[in-house]
């Protein structure tokens, strides 16, 4: 309980609200469809579902905003993609997807309930009040135009926090002068993840990894065994509340009995979410969703 006490605002209302967004890559129904466009393999489509909002960008591009990844994973996919579709039509087949997998995961009932409709417009409201200035996802998304339907309201709504929260994750990792092989190695110690498979996820070869560790080492952030160092420990914390703080106007907008209300709200249906396979409980995000809110008697 104490841990969740003093646990951030922005962190929190993200853990709770982020399953709901993610279902676009870890359903298969978005998968399926950009099949049926005709990409090939998942990355393909990831790139493209992801990358839209920013129009027929270039691999380049892409890389440098979503950071972490090795650019020539990003240049296996594209700029195929775009030639597959435009971004356009991949806008509208996320959307058309993201639909398909929340009726097929909630039911109709729940997609129409008031409850989806208040939590639609607290996250409308959170998404709106986000800060975009140098933040070219967070912008890209926030400039689309909103959906009707509650359900895919809130899906982008969320959409735009947290590709904004994700470029204040960028900006606190260069202040922190750690590169994008740096960021995920540290990463993976701090949470005691495989640091192979985000190696492998990422597409960073074994050499790159390894010379990511070695700099790590150097600079006393993970010891020889390359586990964590107290420094580095620090270095991780100074991230993630960076990337809290620069997150936090959109919850500040909200205030703190709204943004609870929001959690509240999501939190059935990010349960059904997960007990039905549209998330994926070990994730390169290290994202747990929130347990169960539990309301006094």
């Amino acid at each position: 309980m104490a841990e969740q006490a003093a646990e951030h605002r922005a962190r929190r209302l993200w853990r709770a609200v982020e399953p709901y967004h993610a279902v676009v890559y870890f359903a298969p129904e978005s998968q399926a469809a950009c099949t049926d466009l005709g990409t090939r393999g998942y990355w393909m489509s990831y790139f493209a579902l992801r990358a839209a909002p920013l129009g027929a960008a270039p691999p380049e591009v892409i890389a440098a905003l979503f950071y972490g990844f090795a650019p020539r994973l990003v240049a296996r996919a594209v700029p195929d993609t775009w030639k597959v579709a435009s971004p356009e039509r991949f806008l509208a087949v996320r959307l058309e997807a993201v639909d398909a997998a929340l009726h097929r995961l909630l039911g109709g009932d729940v997609l129409r309930s008031a409850e989806m409709a208040e939590a639609a417009d607290l996250a409308r409201e959170a998404a709106l009040a986000a800060p975009t200035a140098g933040r070219a996802l967070g912008a890209a998304n926030a400039a689309l135009p909103w959906p009707e339907p509650p359900h895919l309201v809130l899906w982008h709504a969320q959409t735009v926090l947290r590709e904004q929260r994700g470029d204040g994750h960028v900006a606190a990792l260069l202040t922190a002068e750690l590169d994008p092989v740096e960021s995920l190695a540290l990463f993976a110690a701090d949470i005691a993840m495989d640091g192979g498979w985000m190696r492998t996820r990422r597409g960073w070869s074994d050499d790159e990894w390894a010379a990511g560790v070695d700099r790590l080492v150097d600079r006393g952030l993970l010891g020889a065994d390359a586990t964590l160092t107290a420094p580095g420990r620090a270095v991780r914390a100074a991230v993630e509340e960076r990337t809290d703080t620069l997150a936090d106007a959109a919850v500040a907008a909200l205030g703190d009995a709204r943004a609870a209300r929001l959690t509240e709200l999501v939190e059935p249906v990010v349960r059904a979410i997960v007990a039905g396979d549209g998330f994926m409980r070990d994730n390169p995000m290290g994202l747990a969703p929130l347990p169960t809110v539990t309301t006094p008697a």
